[in-house]
């Protein structure tokens, strides 16, 4: 994860997000939403803030294992890379990140989301 640290940004990131949001399904998003809100908070340690970095990079990077633009299953290695991101940095997800994560979600999803699948992972 640390190799991509270096394609993260705020900008690409909410770029990638918009511009893929649908096509990649809410639980990628959701993910990535709770990643990037994670990392905003100013008391996680350095190796977690690289951690979360370096899976946001990934899915912001065009070039990845599998392409985005593979219909069904563009997303599964972003969402596999941002899975094992949430595990390694669990401790510092709280239910605020959550919601903000969530009231993001009902923006650009509506309210019909279910998060389940994520939060189950976390819990």
């Amino acid at each position: 994860m640390q190799e991509h640290e270096k394609y993260y940004s705020n900008e690409g990131s909410w770029n990638k997000v918009q511009i893929f949001a649908k096509k990649a399904g809410s639980n990628v998003i959701y993910a990535v939403l709770i990643l990037y809100f994670t990392l905003q908070k100013p008391d996680i340690p350095l190796r977690a803030k690289a951690t979360i970095a370096g899976a946001l990079g990934y899915f912001i990077f065009p070039i990845d294992i599998i392409p985005d633009v593979t219909l069904g299953v563009g997303f599964v290695d972003d969402l596999g890379m941002i899975t094992a991101a949430l595990f390694q940095v669990a401790m510092y997800i709280d239910e605020d990140i959550k919601k903000h994560a969530k009231d993001k979600l009902k923006d650009w999803f509506g309210e019909n989301i279910d998060t389940s699948e994520i939060d189950d992972k976390l819990k």
